[in-house]
Parts: C-alpha cells; sequence; structure tokens
C-alpha cells in the first residue's frame, strides 16, 4: 500500500523537553535490590552498584528517573534511608507486602543517577506523611547550608545540596489501594499547603500534582478539575499514569492502544486549559505522563509471590518479558508522546530494570536488553529538537476498540544542531509493505544517513540472556528523491530514518 506524510519546516508542534524520555526506579521487585544494585557482583562498583547496569542505562539515554515511587512512596520515610547504613532500619512496605532494607536510600541514589548522567524526580509522601515532611526534604536536599537539615545533608556526606528541580506531590492518591489514599478535595489541600511551603523553601523547584491513576477511573475528569480548582496557581504540571496489556490477543487493537493515550493526553490539556480559563490565569500547566508501558504479562506470577512468599525482600515480581509486539506498541506510544511535545514535557517509561522494564538482570549474572529497549533507545538517542506537524495519508482499519486507525503512524523531529531530520514509523499492517513518501517541505535533503528497521519477527518472540536477537537492523529501502524521500516499511515494523539536510 502506499502512504504519504508531509511536513514543512515553519509548522512546528514544539521543542522536545529531553525529560521526555525519562524513567521510573521505585524499590519494587527486584528494580533497586538485584537490578542497578548489587554488592559482590562482578561489576559492582565500590557502593555497591552494577557497572553493566549503568551502561544499559546509559546507552537507553534517559535523561530524567523518578523516584522513589510509585505506590512504594505513600509509606516512605525518606529519614531511614539516609545516614549509616548499618543504623538503617528495616520496614514492611504495605504497597507491595515486601521488606524494605533501605540500604539504598537518597544519598546512594543520587550519586547513582548523577553517574547515568540523569537528573531526578523526586515523589515525596503525601499518604501517611505531611506538609512539614514535604518541606524539610526539600530543604535537606537543595538548601546550601547553615540549617537544620542542611547541615544533616553535610554531615551525612553530601557537602553541596542535591539540586533537585522536579518534585512529585505524592503519587495515585485517588486509588483506593493507595497508603493515605484521599479524596479530591482532601488531596488538593494538601497538595497546595506542601506545594506552598516547598516553594517557600526553595523558589526554583516545580511541581507536579497527581492525576487520576488511569483514565478508567470513575472519578477520572472530575479528580482533575477539583485537584486544580485547589493547586493551580502553585503546580507546573499534572500527572498522568496508562499502562497497555494484549490479554485479548487482539493485534489490530493492540497496535492502535496509542490512540487510547492521544485521547487521554487532549482530555487532560482540556482540563488543565478550563481551570486555567476559570481562573482567568496567563500560567499554562503542562503535563507528565510519569508513568505509562506495556504491563500484564506477569500478572499470575504476581498473585502467586504475594500468596505464598509475602515480606520477602525484592522478590521477582512484575517482571514482564517483553516480545517483539510490545516493542511496536512503545514505539507508538513513543510517537504520541512526541506529537503532543508542546504540552507532555515530561514522560516516564515505568521501569527502568527488572520490574516492567527495558534492561534485565541475573542475580549474579548478565544484563541484557528488552525487545522494548530499541525503541526508547532510538527516540531518546535520536528524536531531539523541534517536533513537526505531520500530515499524514494512509488507508486505514478498522479494529474492536476503534473504527478508523491508519496503518501508518509517523513524526518527524527536526534537530537542528545536527542538521538532520529524524522520522520514527509504525506499519500496524500484518500483511501489507508500506510504500512511504515523506514531503520535506522547506528542507534541503541531501542524504539518507541511517534507515533502521525492527521487523520480520514472529509477535510473540522474546529477548533473553542467552538469545536477544529481536533488535534493530539496517535497510537499504529509503532513497533521496528532491525534497522528498521514499522508504519501503516492512509489515508490522518499527522504523527509524535520519535524513542528512541542508
Amino acid at each position: 500500500m502506499k502512504a504519504k506524510m508531509t511536513v514543512n519546516k515553519i509548522y512546528e508542534i514544539d521543542k522536545v523537553d529531553p525529560r521526555i524520555y525519562g524513567s521510573f526506579v521505585e524499590h519494587l521487585g527486584r528494580c533497586v535490590y538485584e537490578g542497578i544494585y548489587e554488592p559482590g557482583h562482578k561489576t559492582a562498583n565500590a557502593g555497591g552498584f552494577r557497572e553493566d547496569v549503568k551502561e544499559l542505562v546509559r546507552e537507553l539515554n534517559t535523561s530524567f528517573i523518578r523516584y522513589p515511587g510509585g505506590n512504594f512512596v505513600s509509606g516512605y520515610n525518606w529519614m531511614d534511608g539516609i545516614g549509616p547504613v548499618k543504623d538503617r532500619p528495616k520496614r514492611l512496605d504495605l504497597a507491595w507486602r515486601t521488606m524494605e532494607t533501605n540500604e539504598v536510600g537518597l544519598h546512594e541514589f543520587m550519586v547513582w543517577a548523577n553517574e547515568v548522567n540523569a537528573d531526578v524526580n523526586m515523589a515525596i509522601n503525601l499518604g501517611t506523611k505531611g506538609i512539614d515532611d514535604a518541606r524539610n526534604i526539600v530543604e535537606y536536599c537543595n538548601h546550601k547550608e547553615g540549617s537544620y537539615w542542611s547541615d544533616l545533608r553535610k554531615a551525612n556526606g553530601a557537602t553541596q545540596p542535591f539540586k533537585i528541580k522536579t518534585w512529585c506531590l505524592g503519587n495515585e492518591m485517588d486509588g483506593p489501594w493507595q497508603m493515605g489514599a484521599k479524596t479530591a478535595e482532601e488531596y488538593g489541600r494538601i497538595a497546595t499547603e506542601a506545594a506552598k511551603m516547598m516553594k517557600w523553601t526553595d523558589d526554583s523547584i516545580e511541581l507536579v500534582a497527581c492525576g487520576s491513576s488511569n483514565n478508567m477511573m470513575p472519578t477520572f475528569v472530575s479528580w482533575e478539575a477539583t485537584v486544580l480548582e485547589h493547586t493551580y496557581d502553585h503546580v507546573d504540571y499534572l500527572s498522568l499514569h496508562c499502562y497497555y496489556n494484549n490479554k485479548k490477543n487482539d493485534i489490530k487493537s493492540y497496535l492502535a492502544m496509542n490512540i487510547d493515550m492521544d485521547n487521554f493526553i487532549k482530555s487532560v490539556i482540556s482540563i488543565c486549559d478550563y481551570v486555567k480559563a476559570k481562573k482567568g490565569s496567563k500560567k499554562t500547566v503542562n503535563l507528565s505522563f510519569d508513568e505509562w508501558n506495556v504491563w500484564y504479562h506477569s500478572n499470575e506470577q504476581d498473585a502467586k509471590i504475594a500468596k505464598e512468599a509475602p515480606w520477602s525482600i525484592s522478590p521477582p515480581i512484575l517482571e514482564d518479558i517483553y516480545n517483539f509486539e510490545d516493542a511496536l506498541l512503545v514505539g507508538g506510544l513513543l510517537i504520541t508522546l512526541l506529537k503532543n511535545s508542546d504540552r507532555v514535557k515530561i514522560a516516564c517509561l515505568a521501569q527502568l530494570v527488572n520490574v516492567i522494564a527495558p534492561i534485565m538482570t541475573e542475580k549474579g549474572g548478565n544484563a541484557w536488553r528488552q525487545t522494548t529497549f530499541y525503541p526508547f533507545k532510538q527516540a531518546a538517542n535520536y528524536g531531539l529538537g523541534t517536533v513537526l506537524t505531520p500530515i499524514i495519508e494512509a488507508p486505514t482499519y478498522g479494529c474492536e476498540m476503534f473504527e478508523s486507525v491508519p496503518f501508518l503512524d509517523s513524526i518527524a523531529i527536526h534537530n537542528e544542531e545536527k542538521s538532520e531530520v529524524v522520522v520514527f514509523a509504525l506499519n500496524r499492517s500484518e500483511d501489507d509493505v508500506i510504500e512511504l513518501t515523506l514531503d520535506l517541505q522547506g528542507f534541503r535533503p541531501e542524504k539518507i544517513t541511517e534507515f533502521s528497521e525492527m521487523s520480520g519477527f514472529d509477535l510473540k518472540q522474546v529477548n533473553t540472556n542467552a538469545d536477544a536477537s529481536v533488535k534493530p537492523s539496517d535497510s537499504k529501502d529509503a532513497k533521496v528523491d528532491g525534497d522528498a524521500l521514499s522508504a519501503v516499511l516492512k509489515p508490522l515494523s518499527w522504523n527509524m530514518i535520519r535524513v542528512a539536510v541542508k
């Protein structure tokens, strides 16, 4: 089939905020312990962190990492994770019914994040804690010296402040599963008061208020509106969370799930702008999609572990093993985030290692790349610059979830520094190649510097420690002709095309 995408240099969506390629580390399962941290491992550094994992995190180019939760944060006392490790208490984590040793805490994580070149998005506990705790942790992390909490940080070994810029005001506070869950009114009030005190402590920080836990919550929309009525003047972002699955084994619907993500984003933008208009505000609240991914493969195993082995340390829970179709959807979700880059400034793939993650580890053994590692890596490394408004002409199909789905989904980014246009494209067709024509108006394309494709794999094929063959390969099926380029996109494929332009 034939498809065409037109972009024009002057029609821009917005510059990509690198934080859109963020991820998430929660004290959950084997994400921290046996994931990023494993003393005694052959690659472990003096602090106990695995160098092989750090190398993969740097390769993935995650610019921004949300920490320490997640559901975990709503029962977390951050002071349990400071001071001498030998003196730190072990705690029951009620979120995941596991034991938290607190071997890794604030200082250790900040050192690790710096070593993988990532900024930290720190979440605070507004479940079992409150506004005093919120201002204390900001003072501890960001105030230079001369106060109780800043001097305690210095005494604990960090002479310079951590300078954490972005903070989450709790996590999924609308969820009945959450410790200290609240109504929208209750959360709106405590989030407002916490925000005031946090910004009075450090007026350079940015704050993320909790939106709905997902767009299927019965209070979705009313939660956002009520929370923003309280917090609008004090916060900078509203959060969105969503996970996708293919439990029905319906590939047509599954590969169109990013349409649901797009609808979710646009709905929340509308709510933010409604409150802006109602308040007569000149300020725009943007979005932080700080939890998104595929999550369903591990559900049965997780239920079994929760029943048979409660209160264990770093049990292997939420360890989805991703297949090829999951990688295709992750690529589509990335395209959707880029299409909304004018309002989505932060996004965090949940999570980074072992727990619904692109990176897996074996205790005492190797670390390896899941199938979903590759679309994220390509977007994070090459999807930087200005997103161009795409006009796509392509055949469509219908499925159970959506009436009309284009076989082609695509986006183009102009990286002025590198003098290139980068195209990401998803072919959703199971049977047909797409003969794509891309009209680059206002550019002078010179040559294709890279055409990478993930295609030809069985939809259920996975990567393992022993065989990680589901990955991109080079293609020659693209060429430049005048101001346009043409490319052949194979059936069920994720593609990246880099074009040098004058």
